[in-house]
């Protein structure tokens, strides 16, 4: 095994680019790990742990490059490879603006310079409320990817937002549609009279692709970040995003889409919808509360809206339907979306009893998900333990496939529950590496006399880059069973269990 770490200064790529960047590295003959970032302590910290011997000099402005390769060889294709992405980048970004100008070094510069309405941050978090703080100063509203900012920063930034009347999309908000425009992980879906309010990523790619298989269009889908509907921060976005909705005229409807929420805040949101005279249906997410499937058909109605007969799914599961397949073992559901994880478990357990997980629900037992799987599991790959050193599992399937090849071999493993999103920024052929691994686990199970049911909840649309019709059919080619709706996809796992606990 061969390492190579190289510092290479006066180079900046924001941290979604660099994590792109590190998954094409990646394919390279040979290399069997890159991570490159920018380095801060995080990020230097995060290749000293897996081994790199990191120069002390490198510091957060410096662009650092950790490869590790079979050989000097495998070291020196992934080199090539970095220079050719990074050669692809700067010829982009020459084809977009004029390379006699001085590039702006602040966000607020780069505002004053030119009209956008909105500035995209995705620095690191520590560094990223200051950036979002001068796009607000500068009168943007920001789509803040960026996680681990403080709480108390975020509710700073989103009362300096609400002075100046723009909206602050995040810390952590993975998905938005403003104007047609797809920000981060979000479908390609038509435009319409309905608008979304989403304090959920994966929660407002579900809702928004069913109401898309539906015929139903969004207007805008404005991001607010996780924490926006805690008691703590009191729903200060989505307050500035309602009010944007209302006075919107392409919106007639609005979903709100979120994780479990503070009861006050949900109940001031309410009461601001009467106040505006906006028609709200809500999708959020709760034990006793209905399901995202459900909320979308209730929002179908709502809108005065036709709603499907059934949503559209591949796959022989008339078996698991009936509950007769005859599986015995445990649940194992694998997500690279939280809050679709989220709504598996708030199912499973009214069968199943609580469940493990790494993002358990209240009262269930945690594990990590780097541990071997007991019981009844589900892991969210997606959430910040996984994601150290890596990007996110939607662009960067490479644990869960091992974990999916894992649970093919272990006995205990009754059933498997998979989500696969496409849209704009997720891999470019999620379906492919998926059934390749979903047909090891199956071969390896019928190797030792099992049968292995996989269920998978797919999320997307026809006009997504991926294609949702080709993503299933590879899918089933498999044995999986697709559904378009997590929740239907959840029911028939737990129904190869045939119910038991």
């Amino acid at each position: 095994m061969t390492d190579s770490v190289e510092i290479r200064r006066g180079v900046y790529h924001d941290s979604v680019t660099l994590m792109q960047v590190s998954q094409r590295v990646r394919t390279a003959p040979g290399v069997q790990d890159a991570l490159i970032g920018m380095g801060t302590e995080l990020n230097l910290g995060l290749m000293r742990d897996v081994g790199f011997d990191v120069p002390a000099e490198a510091g957060p402005n410096d662009l650092v490059v950790a490869l590790r390769g079979d050989d000097e060889t495998a070291v020196a294709a992934g080199q090539d490879m970095l220079t050719a992405v990074l050669a692809e980048l700067h010829d982009r970004s020459r084809a977009q603006g004029s390379t006699t100008e001085v590039a702006p070094r602040t966000v607020g510069s780069a505002a004053r310079r030119g009209s956008a309405g909105i500035a995209l941050v995705s620095t690191p978090g520590q560094y990223a409320a200051l950036d979002a703080l001068d796009a607000v100063n500068a009168g943007l509203s920001v789509m803040l990817f960026s996680d681990n900012v403080p709480l108390e920063e975020e509710i700073a930034l989103k009362d300096a937002a609400g002075a100046r009347d723009v909206l602050v999309m995040g810390p952590d908000c993975g998905t938005a549609v403003v104007n047609g425009a797809a920000l981060g992980f979000a479908n390609v879906v038509r435009p319409g009279r309905i608008g979304m309010v989403a304090a959920s990523g994966t929660g407002a790619q579900q809702v928004m692709s069913l109401l898309d298989l539906a015929g139903e269009g969004i207007s805008h889908c404005l991001g607010l970040g996780g924490r926006d509907l805690s008691a703590e921060v009191g729903g200060r976005s989505a307050k500035q995003a309602l009010r944007a909705l209302a006075a919107d005229e392409a919106t007639e409807h609005v979903v709100i889409v979120s994780k479990p929420a503070a009861e006050e805040v949900v109940g001031a949101l309410e009461e601001l919808a009467g106040e505006l005279g906006v028609s709200v249906t809500w999708a959020t997410l709760g034990r006793g509360r209905p399901d995202l499937t459900a909320a979308t058909e209730q929002t179908l109605r709502d809108a005065g809206a036709q709603v499907p007969e059934s949503w559209p799914s591949w796959g022989a599961d008339g078996e698991a339907s009936t509950g007769a397949s005859g599986s015995t073992g445990h649940l194992r559901g694998l997500f690279c979306g939280g809050t679709l994880a989220d709504e598996a478990m708030i199912i499973a357990e009214d069968t199943l009893g609580p469940i493990a997980s790494n993002i358990p629900l209240d009262g269930a037992p945690h594990v990590s998900g780097h541990d071997t799987l007991t019981g009844h599991a589900v892991v969210d790959f997606g959430e910040d333990e996984m994601t150290q050193g890596r990007a996110h599992p939607m662009i960067d399937p490479s644990l869960r496939l091992e974990s999916i090849r894992a649970q093919g071999a272990d006995p205990t493993c009754g059933v498997l529950l998979l989500d696969l999103v496409l849209g704009h920024g997720s891999h470019p052929d999620p379906a492919g590496d998926l059934a390749a691994a979903v047909g090891q686990a199956r071969s390896a199970a019928e190797a030792d006399g099992r049968t292995l049911p996989v269920v998978v909840s797919l999320v997307g649309t026809e006009s997504d880059p991926q294609g949702l019709q080709r993503c299933a059919e590879t899918l089933a080619v498999v044995g999986a069973s697709i559904f378009t709706s997590n929740a239907a996809a959840t029911r028939a796992a737990l129904a190869h269990l045939g119910g038991t606990r």
